[in-house]
């Protein structure tokens, strides 16, 4: 039951939706802080509503739409999903990120917020240079362990047909837990390291063996760059060893380093698109002074993810 009587105003039926004030209210607040959207309501709907109304309308409906995105999860969990071969479209295209971002949690502290992105690419020219564009992002996110997080990534990958896709890519960086949940959920994928953040171990790499000549480690990182992007992953191990310097990350990645080959294939090798996931989240969550209860940041989070993937409206017609 609706905590706000004016959300009467609220209709849904076959012939289309007319979205009452608590629609409004949790969508603008996934938006904006509340004071915002007090001030918003305010200014521009000369409706004067309390903060604590606000903050108890997006509890309300956020808990609800929490709970619908966990049952729909259950429901197409691993264990359920059985293959189809008649789904099957060696032309389809799917890519998959994920990343971590830090959230304020009272009584926690900063506790990890995991983000997970699921999009189609295609390879765009611009001056006859080729480019991989990420089309119809789709989002899921959580705070809590990996064992929850691969149960929304996969749902999410249900959604959007990625068990049947012929070209799917898995672009991140090089955490460990990353990898480890890709091999169990999409063991045939191929798996690219993102370039900005190979490139970025690199540079380390070469400056910790010149710490003191600038000259000569800008030379040496121009051409074990021009190495890099063109996949010869070997001759950066063999420069890391014979100046003594381990080279064990690059030997650990290389089969993930293969950019020439990429790019020649039209697969993305960098992971902007859940770099700019993370900073969009972060945007609502982390602003100066938020610290969140644990349910208060999940249930944001819930209706973040649907406004970034633009299916807040439907979200919220499916768990009316």
């Amino acid at each position: 039951m609706d905590i706000f009587p004016l959300d009467k105003q609220w209709r849904l039926d076959q012939r289309g939706y007319t979205p009452g004030l608590s629609y409004k209210l949790t969508w603008l607040s996934g938006l904006v802080p509340y004071t915002q959207v007090q001030q918003i309501l305010s200014d521009v709907g000369q409706l004067h509503l309390g903060r604590t109304i606000i903050w108890e309308q997006v509890q309300s409906h956020g808990e609800r739409l929490q709970i619908y995105v966990e049952q729909e999860q259950k429901s197409v969990s691993v264990e359920r999903t059985r293959w189809d071969s008649q789904q099957y479209e060696p032309k389809m295209t799917r890519c998959i990120s994920m990343d971590g971002g830090m959230v304020c949690l009272r009584e926690e502290g900063w506790k990890e917020m995991k983000v997970g992105l699921v999009s189609d690419f295609e390879v765009q020219w611009d001056k006859e240079e080729a480019g991989v564009k990420l089309k119809n992002m789709d989002y899921c996110a959580l705070i809590g362990n990996v064992k929850s997080f691969d149960k929304a990534l996969w749902a999410l990958a249900v959604k959007h047909h990625v068990p049947y896709a012929g070209q799917l890519v898995v672009v991140a960086d090089g955490a460990q837990w990353i990898w480890r949940l890709v091999a169990d959920l999409f063991p045939v994928c191929t798996q690219i390291l993102d370039y900005y953040h190979a490139k970025q171990q690199l540079a380390q790499a070469i400056h910790t063996i010149y710490p003191q000549d600038e000259i000569q480690a800008q030379s040496c990182l121009k051409q074990m760059s021009d190495a890099l992007f063109r996949g010869e992953i070997f001759k950066i191990i063999a420069e890391l060893n014979a100046h003594g310097h381990p080279a064990t990350y690059f030997v650990k990645q290389q089969r993930r380093m293969q950019y020439q080959q990429f790019r020649t294939d039209g697969f993305p090798i960098g992971s902007g698109g859940i770099e700019s996931a993370i900073k969009q989240f972060k945007q609502r969550l982390t602003g100066p002074g938020m610290r969140w209860s644990r349910q208060g940041a999940s249930r944001m989070i819930t209706i973040r993810s649907a406004i970034l993937s633009d299916s807040f409206h439907d979200l919220w017609q499916r768990a009316s």
